[in-house]
């Protein structure tokens, strides 16, 4: 239960503070028009990720008896996560697209999310299967799991956009540099064990 936690909040606000195109649009929606319109942008995973998750889900499921391929899916999921805090040490802030365009912060923030390889790729290799042996343990891992990776996935977007809707100068600064590429240690950290346990799932040493 402590691990479910512990693994959902790290990814959560890793993934939440990351930058990319669903974290631009929060922050360039709170720009051009306000802190609602930023908080629409911030809720669209809410909406847009049951079925993708539901998705991956099964596919993960039916392949989760043959304990090689889980192990693949594990180094995947290892090399994903390594990958995402590979890109936290190497972010300088991020860029803004501020043209004047008309309000639509929650169907955009649904198609940027929609459109987006990330969701997928993250609950087929690592959400999925976190949850899948979340759930053979029993209990209510698997429900602490996912509603504390998107209690701190959509929770620290929507603190970003009132901070920048009060401080247009924070995603320059140090500090906001600085919580990224330390989110990057503790995701390369989780990286390895995910790694670790594809090979022990392959049988190697």
């Amino acid at each position: 239960m402590f691990t479910s936690l512990t693994t959902g909040l790290i990814l959560g606000v890793s993934a939440g503070l990351a930058p990319g195109p669903l974290l631009t649009l929060v922050i360039s929606e709170t720009l051009q028009h306000n802190i609602g319109s930023g908080i629409r942008v911030a809720l669209a995973p809410l909406i847009t990720d049951l079925p993708i998750i539901l998705v991956m889900l099964l596919i993960v499921n039916e392949l989760s008896t043959m304990q090689p391929v889980l192990g693949l899916i594990s180094l995947a999921g290892g090399c994903f996560v390594f990958y995402l805090g590979y890109q936290n040490f190497q972010t300088t802030g991020v860029e803004l697209d501020l043209q004047a365009r008309q309000s639509r912060s929650l169907l955009k923030g649904i198609l940027a999310n929609s459109l987006s390889p990330h969701p997928y790729l993250f609950w087929f290799s690592v959400g999925g299967p976190i949850v899948i042996k979340a759930m053979d343990s029993g209990g209510v891992a698997p429900y602490i799991f996912m509603f504390s990776f998107y209690s701190l996935l959509v929770g620290s977007k929507i603190v970003l956009a009132i901070a920048v809707g009060k401080s247009k100068q924070l995603l320059s600064g140090s500090l906001y540099i600085t919580t990224i590429r330390s989110l990057g240690v503790l995701l390369c950290v989780l990286a390895l064990f995910l790694i670790f346990e594809g090979f022990s799932l392959l049988g190697l040493p």
